[in-house]
């Protein structure tokens, strides 16, 4: 796509996705509008630096006109909204989020991280490996990286485009998962365990995605697989006679006192991550950087630096007798592995795992059961959760005793941040770590000041 007098509008532009690749494009040389009736930090100051940022908060039609190149539609807009329905009345291109990254890269090798759990990582290893060894690729992940001020960059130079698949919806109009869009050359699947029950009812219904995310790898493509995950396996034996299939594992490894040793192919590499399904990535994502250029040995020796992506285990406080981690994990899967992976690393100490339950399919009732053992590893186990947010996203309520019964009543069920905090004090924390996960922040914990409190 020539980048010349392209005007693009975004509806609902100060979504965490939307703004980055609206301050992608800017930067490409594109003319960037937008819209949208509420953005928050860190959205706002960033496309205000980017010079981007809409000067009126709201909707209005008479943004839309046939000046237009594309309208980018963005998740949070609704069906009817009015700069919607006058780019339709006007025959304006409409792309959803994943349709318009495509666009930008029909005519580069695809590079697409898929799976239920591990995909920022994996995509953060990939990109930190990149950058190690001077590649020049353009992207797209989910999540803000240590070192980048902006999480998708589209270029005209780039050969590569490496892109973070997500499974949800493209947009209000589009209700295909987003992976669906991208048609990779190369794909990765790390593991399947049910999410968004909201749009994906059973769990067959969700396994079906995969299964067509894989029949979209381009002719003579490859899939990249984990096998220690029962039903990614099934489809790695499935598409083995019409792809090129690379399987993966965890490694051989050991937990050292700075993080992990790990051996592969003759050779020890000293890595400052650690837990199994950290490793397990890695592997994923070296396969993914040999199909790009990347030798496994540059590779892993590049992965000597590398201390974790944003939000995934990252270490909030450190002192001679306390540790306090902060993680996005909320599935089930995510849970136990995240939990496990302390515990492994600091077997000897005592592992506090406080969660709180904040997604639409962690707060269902149905869903409870698949939680069951996942803070089995952790000493001790928190579960919170808030009735107001249950009520707000028009759920049905759930009390502790479900939430116990679901997680197999290993933990303490919690209904107040105050409560929390409250254990949190008045516990000894000599020795011990406190790991804090949530796709949330407990209703107004804020991690650094607690870690900080804690270190005092």
């Amino acid at each position: 796509m020539e980048t010349e007098n392209k005007n693009v509008h975004f509806i609902a532009i100060g979504g965490s996705a939307m703004h980055n690749l609206a301050i992608a494009l800017s930067r490409k040389g594109m003319n960037v509008t937008g819209s949208d009736d509420e953005i928050f930090e860190p959205s706002k100051s960033r496309l205000d630096a980017q010079g981007i940022l809409p000067s009126n908060i709201g909707w209005d039609e008479n943004l839309i006109h046939k000046g237009l190149d594309a309208v980018i539609l963005g998740m949070h807009a609704r069906e009817n909204n009015p700069e919607l329905l006058k780019a339709k009345e006007l025959n304006i291109p409409i792309f959803s989020y994943p349709e318009y990254l495509y666009e930008q890269s029909k005519h580069k090798k695809r590079v697409v991280i898929g799976g239920s759990h591990g995909k920022t990582t994996i995509t953060s290893m990939l990109l930190h490996a990149v950058n190690a060894v001077g590649m020049n690729v353009d992207y797209m992940v989910g999540a803000q990286l240590e070192g980048y001020d902006c999480m998708v960059k589209i270029s005209d130079e780039a050969e590569v485009m490496i892109l973070e698949g997500d499974e949800y919806l493209s947009s209000p109009i589009d209700h295909r998962p987003k992976f669906h869009l991208y048609n990779p050359h190369v794909a990765l699947i790390s593991g399947i365990a049910w999410d968004h029950i909201n749009v994906f009812p059973t769990f067959q219904n969700y396994l079906e995605q995969f299964d067509l995310f894989c029949s979209m790898i381009e002719g003579k493509g490859t899939l990249i697989y984990n096998t220690e995950d029962s039903e990614v396996n099934l489809l790695g034996l499935k598409y083995k006679h019409s792809l090129s299939t690379i399987p993966y594992a965890t490694p051989t490894y050991v937990v050292t006192e700075n993080g992990t040793s790990l051996y592969f192919d003759g050779k020890n590499y000293e890595l400052k991550i650690f837990g199994g399904h950290n490793l397990q990535n890695l592997i994923g994502a070296m396969h993914l950087g040999e199909s790009i250029g990347i030798s496994n040995d540059k590779f892993l020796n590049a992965m000597s630096t590398f201390t974790g992506a944003g939000k995934r285990l990252q270490k909030v406080v450190e002192s001679e007798n306390f540790l306090m981690y902060k993680d996005f994990a909320h599935s089930p899967s995510k849970l136990k592995a995240t939990t496990k992976a302390v515990k492994e690393q600091y077997a000897s100490r005592k592992v506090v795992a406080c969660m709180e339950l904040h997604t639409f399919s962690s707060l269902k009732k149905e869903f409870l059961p698949q939680y069951k053992d996942a803070m089995n590893a952790a000493d001790e186990a928190i579960v919170y959760f808030s009735p107001e947010v249950v009520k707000h996203k028009k759920l049905e309520e759930i009390t502790e005793q479900q939430v116990s019964e679901g997680f197999g009543g290993n933990v303490r069920v919690m209904t107040e941040t105050k409560e929390v905090l409250d254990f949190i004090h008045k516990q000894d924390w000599s020795g011990a770590v406190l790991l804090m996960m949530s796709s949330g922040n407990f209703d107004g914990i804020d991690y650094d000041a607690l870690g900080a409190e804690i270190k005092k």
